[in-house]
């Protein structure tokens, strides 16, 4: 049992991680291409929503 909350809590913590990075970017607005392609603000935006979601919802599930 003590496993599944370190694996659960290990990867919340990456989300989290990925979440801040999205906020970051959006306050502070430095540009990413990936392959040439430019990433705007909304999927950034969307990145940010999707780690934080899923953030919460790996903390919540380590906690029980």
């Amino acid at each position: 049992m003590a496993t599944r909350k370190l694996v659960l809590s290990a990867a919340a913590i990456i989300f989290l991680l990925v979440a801040l990075g999205a906020l970051y970017r959006l306050l502070v607005g430095f540009p990413i291409s990936i392959g040439g392609v430019e990433i705007g603000q909304v999927g950034t935006f969307f990145a940010l929503v999707v780690g934080a979601g899923l953030s919460l919802m790996l903390f919540n599930e380590a906690r029980k």
